[in-house]
Parts: structure tokens; C-alpha cells; sequence
């Protein structure tokens, strides 16, 4: 499904191979809560999805891991940013702006947090929305028209 819903929209979207079950258990185990479930059923089809400029629309499992541990622990960030634990991170635009599911309240819709102004503002209705509205815009700043 998720395949189709981004070559629909930009035939020359990238995908990988698929994340196993198992890969998904044990990174939810890390991150001490669940992959909204949009983002799960996406990751079981493919690890990840490459936009356009190459850019990862959405992020491979082992990135997103990673990328939520550190805005989540980092006193760094902790000490420039508002706090990041309400936001689940999954992609970029290639130029330091992030694409987050909101989990506190959970809510399916996706936030862009950007970086240099530390605002988090709406973008998309959910995964659906933002692969077509990211994929279907052709440039990577996208979110800011």
C-alpha cells in the first residue's frame, strides 16, 4: 500500500528492502514505546523512502532510532530547545527541519519542528497526507508554501 501511495504521487520515490517483525520489536524495546502504527506498516513494506534531492521522507529504521534517542536525551539539546518527548521523529527535508507524529496527546498528525527557530507546527493529517504532500511538491521545503 505504501509503495503505491508514494509512486502515485512521485514515481521516482526510493525504497529498500523491508524491515523485519522482528527489527521492529526490538527498536520499539530501545525506544521505550511503539512506532505509530502508519510508520510501522510503512517500515514492514520498505525501511524507509527517498524523495526528491534524495532526501529520506522518511527515515530507516535504524536512523529513527537513533535521531528520537538523541533529541529525547541530549542535555544539549535539552538546554536550546523546547522539550522533544511529545514528538516521534521519522524525516527530514535534507536541511535540518525534522517531520514528527505528535504521541502526546497521540494523534496521527505529523509536525515539522524547525530547527532554527525551534517551532513545531502542523503539516499533514498523517502519513498518508505528508507522502503526498512532500513527494508530490517536488522540492524540499515543501512545508514552508
Amino acid at each position: 500500500m505504501w509503495r503505491q501511495t508514494a509512486t502515485v504521487v512521485f514515481p521516482g520515490a526510493g525504497f529498500r528492502e523491508p524491515v523485519r517483525e522482528s527489527d521492529l520489536v526490538a527498536a520499539e524495546a530501545r525506544l521505550g514505546r511503539a512506532l505509530p502504527a502508519e510508520l510501522r506498516q510503512l517500515l514492514l513494506e520498505s525501511d524507509g523512502m527517498v524523495g526528491h534531492t534524495r532526501v529520506d521522507t522518511v527515515w530507516p529504521l535504524d536512523r529513527i532510532v537513533e535521531k528520537n534517542l538523541l533529541f529525547w536525551s541530549d542535555r544539549t539539546f535539552a538546554q536550546l530547545y523546547m522539550a522533544f518527548d511529545a514528538l516521534f521523529f521519522f524525516g527530514d527535508n535534507g536541511g535540518g527541519d525534522q517531520f514528527a507524529f505528535v504521541q502526546k496527546p497521540e494523534r496521527p498528525d505529523i509536525f515539522v519542528w524547525e530547527h532554527e527557530s525551534d517551532s513545531r507546527r502542523w503539516v499533514a493529517n498523517g502519513l498518508q497526507d505528508y507522502l503526498s504532500r512532500s513527494l508530490r511538491a517536488g522540492g524540499d521545503d515543501w512545508y514552508q508554501l
